[in-house]
Formats: C-alpha cells, structure tokens, sequence
C-alpha cells in the first residue's frame, strides 16, 4: 500500500484550528506538506510553513502532536497519506504564500470541508477539548 508521507502544522487558539485552502480546490487542509530528499521532520515543518504562510517557526518549540493515516484525496483507492504533526511557535502574522489561496480557522462542525485525515485529526483535538 502507498503511502504520501506529510508533515503538518497544528496550531489551536480559541477552540479552532488552523486550515487553508489552496488555489482552484474546494476543500480546507491543515497547513504542511512533503518532505523533500533527506529533510527531517523539523526541517519539513520550518520550510512548509515558510512557503506557506510566511512565518517562521520557532525550532526549539517544535512538540510532536500524533502521526494520522486515512485515504488521501484525490489518489486512487489505497492510497493512504500519513500525516504526522506538530505544535510549535512562531514569529511573523500568518499570511496566505505560494499555492495558498485562503487561511481559515475552522471548528469540529467543519467536518464537511475538510480531508479525511483532517477529520481524523479534527476527531483527535475534539476528544481531548481542544477543539470546538
């Protein structure tokens, strides 16, 4: 079975998570993406979320949230995208880079517009009350 290996970064304030959209989809994904030839997990993170949203994470906070797998979107049946993700701190005001179209703070109820491994992860935050 084929897996999309990701990186993601999860950041919560106010009961609601993190999420963007990039150009031309419909659906909202936790903020991230892949690794490139010989990247560490922390190095993936820190470029990723550069490119993304132009804010620079804070290395020495980087904390390992949970490693999440479902069906990924828009891939043929059986292949799962392994997202393991990460809470950290950063510097600068989250702006929308590169691919990303739009930045959005999305809650439980928000089921609907996310991937399935987002929702699995939404699942997650929800059972331990971090998310609304």
């Amino acid at each position: 079975m084929k897996e999309v290996d990701k990186i993601a970064f999860i950041e919560i304030k106010d009961g609601q998570i993190l999420s963007t959209r990039s150009k031309g989809k419909s659906k909202y994904y936790i903020p991230g993406g892949k690794r490139e030839l010989g990247e560490t997990d922390e190095e993936t993170l820190i470029r990723e979320i550069l490119e993304e949203l132009d804010v620079h994470i804070k290395q020495d906070t980087i904390k390992y949230v949970g490693t999440f797998k479902a069906q990924s979107d828009g891939e043929k049946e059986g292949v799962l995208v392994k997202m393991t993700c990460y809470k950290a701190e950063y510097d600068g005001a989250l702006k929308p880079k590169s691919e990303i179209e739009e930045i959005k703070w999305l809650n439980y109820k928000d089921l609907n517009i996310v991937s399935e491994v987002d929702k699995k992860i939404f699942k997650f935050f929800k059972e331990n009350d971090e998310l609304k």
